[in-house]
């Protein structure tokens, strides 16, 4: 089984410390999911894991072998790719722009096409509105195009920071069917989420972090009540006797 890891990352911007020593496991066709406060860590993690900002020490690895030093558009080209915060799309292009823009690495423009033909298959209302400008989008097909141009170059994994982040209850609801799609075809979702329990419904794996530092690691089974996932997000509460 293909896997991703990030094994006990630092990193920060300038003399800021952010991570402490993070360590995570993401498995092809499972979708791990990231809780944690505001300011933790989660979205500077995924930028090291896929080479937009260098780790301080720590190692990432793909299938054991090392990329930590690799440029981010090298570790595209490994099959590893990361959709932003908002989706990261251009509002002044059109969706076809948009979605070319996923394939800047190609070399073959029929490749391009091709692919880009696909997606449109397969989101049929992009196909609708392919010469609309992303930024008069709804929200939810802005977050489509996003996810469409992230799929251009069939990513072994997909790195998600907050795909719902916005969007209404519905929306939130369908983006997180979309990544339990991704990986009942075989990718590899490692999601952001603050939707706490709606993303605990898809996830196979889930990790807390908390001031930059690993707080837990395990599946949604191993969450026993509401009590003990506060405990485990903001430090709140105590969990029972006995336990970790």
């Amino acid at each position: 089984m293909s896997t991703i890891e990030a094994h006990d990352l630092a990193a920060g911007y300038g003399r800021v410390q952010i991570l402490h020593d993070v360590s995570l496991r993401a498995a092809a066709g499972e979708v791990t999911c990231v809780f944690g406060p505001n300011g933790c860590g989660k979205s500077t993690l995924l930028k090291a894991m896929v080479g937009a900002i260098r780790p301080w020490s720590g190692t990432v690895t793909l299938d054991g072998e090392d990329i930590t030093s690799l440029a981010s558009h090298e570790t595209l080209r490994r099959g590893v790719a990361l959709m932003p915060q908002n989706g990261g799309i251009f509002p002044e292009l059109t969706v076809i722009e948009n979605l070319r823009m996923g394939g800047y690495i190609l070399k073959s423009r029929k490749d391009l096409n091709e692919r880009i033909e696909e997606l449109l298959d397969e989101f049929p209302r992009l196909r609708e509105r392919r010469g609309v400008n992303a930024g008069s989008l709804s929200g939810g097909e802005q977050m489509m195009v996003a996810i469409a141009r992230a799929l251009l170059l069939r990513p072994q994994f997909l790195l998600f920071d907050e795909p719902s982040a916005g969007l209404s209850p519905k929306l939130v609801g369908d983006v997180l069917k979309r990544a339990a799609a991704l990986a009942e075809r075989g990718v590899g979702v490692v999601m952001i989420e603050q939707n706490i329990r709606e993303a605990m419904q898809v996830a196979d794996r889930m990790y807390v972090l908390a001031a930059g530092r690993n707080r837990f690691e395990g599946t949604p089974a191993d969450i026993s009540d509401d009590r003990e996932l506060m405990h485990l997000y903001l430090g709140i509460g105590k969990r029972e006797e006995g336990t970790t």
